[in-house]
């Protein structure tokens, strides 16, 4: 365990402040952000410790959308104690099995199932005080500048031509104006096997949220189905897909959008989220020391070439991908 001052003083609140007697204290999970977990037991019971450094992180949305997701019915960590000063928080523990842990031909309907559940509860709840922000083009944007900086510029060491940025702008603009243009519901961002944990009771466990924002009803759908750290074949994915979009429709969140349309919105909405992902793989890399988000690049580039193959607008973007990526990082894991 490092012998760092924050995780020094973390246990002095725990111990001096809180009056909690714990024996050991451990890393929990890793995070591709600043923040780092800690497990400890205390009479029995098993605690979540969030260290997130008030200079890097900001405590109070999580706090908040806990707040709002736990009364929508999800089953989401409750925050027992806070420090906002130093950037710690108590947490209730959902436990050590992800999702990405036990999904497998056999368990994938039931966990998804549930995952689809809970991202309907998830979808029909309103922000009541929470004030979240808008997944607008700026930001839909600048994510997937993310991928021509980070995954192209510094990862693959490309520079571009003028025709080539051209295209990728172009592209770009298609896929925000995509998203601007479908029903706008509350977005986890980062609904993925990584951040949903299986539990005995109201599954699944739900992390990560504290990024949440008002954007496309398709992102979360994506980041569960098209998850770039496990793949299903393309017509069991429709089949989820096709499923979800009836629900939608007899829930009244969406009217008179087709299954075509519904599909389309899907399938563009997971470029931008592709492209985006290239560029924080190769940033959590380059700048942040974590290489290990590298070995899922493959299946996040196999995600753009098959949907570039089935769009005629995305066929631009295709062939810039064949152009600058080395193919055996396109290797078809799909």
């Amino acid at each position: 365990m490092p012998d760092d001052q924050r995780l020094i003083d973390l246990q002095r609140w725990l111990r001096s402040d809180l009056g909690i007697s714990f024996t050991t204290i451990r890393p929990a999970s890793g995070d591709a952000s600043f923040r780092r977990y800690f497990r400890i037991d205390r009479n029995g019971e098993s605690l979540i410790i969030m260290d997130a450094p008030p200079e890097k992180e900001d405590c109070v949305p999580f706090i908040n959308i806990a707040n709002l997701l736990a009364k929508a019915g999800l089953n989401v960590p409750r925050v027992l104690q806070q420090n906002l000063e130093q950037g710690y928080l108590l947490l209730s523990d959902l436990g050590t099995v992800q999702y990405l842990d036990r999904l497998n031909a056999e368990t994938v309907d039931q966990l998804y199932s549930d995952a689809l559940d809970a991202l309907l509860r998830l979808q029909t709840t309103t922000e009541g005080d929470t004030q979240l922000p808008p997944y607008d083009h700026a930001r839909l944007i600048g994510e997937m500048e993310l991928m021509r900086e980070w995954y192209i510029g510094n990862h693959l060491n490309i520079e571009l031509t003028e025709r080539q940025h051209a295209t990728l702008s172009h592209c770009f603009e298609q896929l925000a104006q995509s998203a601007l243009l479908q029903p706008q519901v509350l977005v986890h961002r980062d609904y993925h096997a990584r951040n949903l944990m299986v539990v005995d009771k109201d599954n699944p466990g739900v992390l990560d949220f504290q990024d949440a924002v008002i954007g496309a009803i398709t992102y979360d759908l994506v980041s569960l189905l098209k998850d770039c750290y496990i793949a299903w074949p393309h017509t069991q994915l429709l089949g989820w897909v096709r499923g979800y979009h009836q629900r939608l429709l007899a829930n009244g969140i969406i009217d008179d959008v087709s299954e075509a349309q519904f599909i389309k919105w899907f399938d563009l909405m997971g470029a931008q989220r592709h492209l985006k992902v290239l560029g924080i793989f190769a940033r959590l890399d380059i700048r942040d020391g974590k290489p290990a988000y590298l070995q899922d690049i493959p299946r996040t580039l196999s995600y753009l070439d098959d949907v570039c193959k089935r769009y005629d607008e995305l066929a631009p973007l295709g062939n810039l991908l064949a152009e600058i990526v080395p193919a055996k990082l396109r290797t078809d894991r799909l």
